[in-house]
Order: C-alpha cells, then structure tokens, then sequence
C-alpha cells in the first residue's frame, strides 16, 4: 500500500481513485494532481513506481492543503464563527443545522436522539 501525505491508498484500485482516501482530495482533484505528476489516471496504485509515488507526494506537498492542516484550518473557520458570535456559529454553539435546514421535523443528526417524555403517570400508591 503506497502511504502519501500519511495515508495508507489501497493498492488494488485505480489511483485516480485511491488519492480520494486522502481528506481534502476529490475525484477532480486526484485527476489534476495525476495530470501535474504525469502518471496514468487508470493505473492500479501497486503497480505505481516509487518514482511516481514520489511525483504525487511532492506535486501535493506544494500545492494542495490537506489532512491534518485542513482539518485544523476548518476548525479555525468555525471557532472563529463561534467568537463573533456570527449565525452560523450560534448554530455550531447550539448543535442546530447551519445551512437553512428544517428542524421542526427533521435534523435529528445535528439534535441527537429525541427527549423521551414520560408518558405515564405515576400511580398514587395507598
């Protein structure tokens, strides 16, 4: 399994595909790094040579931000929404839906499992 920007892509796929297990790489992505690398988009990332390997790692290295960086950039995006107390940070503060979504019936990802009310009355015991 070739391991680039620390993650183990399965070798028995395409490796147009394979570079999508990374977080931040989509299909479009993948293929425009593959392009910039000069590898095969329809080959099997085994088959890859080291010297492949190496292209993609450094054609991501230079111009993409990915995994760990992203990751902790998205986080400052929405802490910073929740210090100036924006809209869509009081919904993050909240745990509501942040785009528009209906919540009166649905949202129960965001919510969480429903409040289970008592139904029954306790009995008066004699």
């Amino acid at each position: 399994m070739p391991r680039i920007a620390g993650v183990d892509i399965p070798k028995n796929k395409k490796i147009f595909i394979s570079l999508t297990y990374i977080y931040g790489i989509g299909k479009t992505t993948s293929l425009e790094i593959l392009k910039k690398a000069d590898v095969d988009p329809d080959k099997r990332a085994g088959e890859l040579t080291a010297e492949e390997v190496q292209r993609i790692r450094k054609v991501i290295d230079e111009g993409y931000k990915v995994e760990g960086a992203l990751r902790a950039e998205v986080q400052r995006n929405i802490k910073r929404l929740m210090d100036i107390k924006a809209y869509r940070g009081l919904r993050h503060i909240r745990g509501l839906p942040v785009r528009g979504q209906r919540t009166h019936s649905n949202a129960r990802t965001r919510k969480g499992p429903r409040n289970k009310l008592s139904t029954k009355k306790k009995k008066k015991e004699k």
